[in-house]
């Protein structure tokens, strides 16, 4: 670009469209910020600078050009013509990684089957009754966000895909979105995300605002008995065989996790590893990457970008409290003798809210160890998220 052109676009861009140019700059600073907290750990570090670096990065190289001319590291998600298609994947360095690994879901099953393998179904095996009801009750915002969303305006696909944010699963946010809102894909996974990461921070307040301290402090059994290697893998091919069977659209994500575990159990180390340091970090580096490029300014400016904000934090805000909820439940039903801070642990953002319940009770009582019950809660939320994903890809599409 020579020196009258760039005059050029400078005029163009900040006096005809003002919108677009600040919107721009904004982004900019809003990835350095997303660089800098996810640095000091306020914000998940392995999303966060990655998108961070790729927020900024895109809008400045498209900052001096017109509104509609994009820059070599732009994408285009909802490219569909053969022949364009073919031009902007030899053009745009990352538009391959995009085209074949997220517009097919791709990403999101690698993703899964790096969680499967950092997961422990013996939890859930110990306490079967236990984890699913705060898991069930953990989906809350899931099922609540959904008619608040379509009475504020958004489609049923859009609503669906919104209100899984309250799942807390970034990969079942992606992978229902370009499904049943192709068109805000982006902005939905961007700030499931972001919001994601401030579960971290956020949880906390709402244990202590919703549990008295006295029970925070609650000890609880643990459980003495070993689960065999063999009976969680009998485990994985049941469950991924019944739910495959009974939702057929989310079956990859189904074969994706409780493969990865399969594996796990089955003390392969080679793909273990693999599935671990590659596939799960890999696809979580070019999650954040990719989602940073593709939050360029004329996607932020929708209007209805405001709706998903909100409805993403009341989402997850209703999860936490549903979550809770299903803790005292349990509480109640095991006379008084279970820590209802487990709650929180079934808002399936794996394990993440295990480690916020934990930390809380160490706060109360060092002694006591809940990180048993909280991933049994914990690897449920998984399962229950990616069950509503296929409901919500199955039926809405008839509605």
């Amino acid at each position: 670009m020579n020196i009258l052109s760039l005059f050029q676009g400078l005029e163009t861009l900040f006096f005809q469209e003002p919108k677009i140019a600040i919107a721009r700059v904004v982004l900019i600073l809003l990835g350095i910020l997303m660089v800098y907290l996810g640095k000091k750990g306020t914000l998940e570090p392995l999303i966060m600078i990655p998108m961070g670096f790729g927020m900024t990065a895109v809008n400045a190289g498209v900052l001096f050009l017109a509104p509609n001319t994009p820059g070599t590291i732009f994408m285009d998600p909802l490219l569909a013509d053969t022949d364009g298609l073919m031009n902007i994947l030899q053009i745009d360095f990352l538009q391959p990684v995009y085209t074949f690994t997220f517009s097919n879901g791709l990403i999101a099953c690698l993703v899964f089957m790096g969680i499967g393998v950092i997961s422990d179904v013996g939890h859930v095996l110990r306490f079967p009754f236990t984890s699913m009801l705060i898991a069930m009750c953990a989906e809350l915002g899931t099922v609540a966000t959904f008619p608040i969303a379509h009475a504020m305006g958004l489609s049923y696909g859009e609503s669906a895909a919104l209100a899984l944010i309250g799942g807390a699963d970034g990969p079942m946010v992606l992978y229902a979105s370009l499904i049943l809102a192709k068109d805000l894909f982006v902005p939905i996974t961007i700030v499931a995300y972001l919001y994601l990461s401030l579960t971290y921070a956020g949880y906390p307040y709402l244990i202590r605002l919703l549990i008295p301290k006295e029970l925070r402090g609650i000890a609880v059994k643990s459980a003495k008995s070993d689960i065999s290697s063999n009976a969680k893998i009998a485990f994985d091919v049941i469950a991924c065989t019944v739910l495959c069977l009974l939702f057929p659209v989310a079956a990859p994500l189904f074969l994706s996790f409780f493969l990865g575990n399969a594996i796990k159990e089955s003390g392969i180390t080679k793909y273990s590893k693999m599935l671990e340091d590659v596939f799960l970090y890999g696809a979580t580096f070019f999650l954040g990457l990719m989602l940073g490029v593709l939050c360029e300014a004329s996607t932020i400016l929708n209007p209805k970008v405001l709706v998903l904000l909100v409805l993403g934090m009341v989402a997850l805000l209703l999860s936490g409290i549903g979550g809770i909820g299903g803790g005292y439940l349990v509480y109640l039903i095991n006379n008084k003798q279970f820590n209802p801070t487990i709650g929180i642990a079934g808002v399936s953002c794996v394990p993440t809210t295990a480690k916020v319940a934990q930390k809380e009770v160490s706060n109360v009582n060092k002694r006591v160890m809940i990180l048993q019950y909280a991933m049994g809660a914990n690897i449920c939320g998984v399962i229950t998220s990616a069950i509503l994903t296929g409901i919500y890809v199955t039926i809405v599409p008839l509605l």
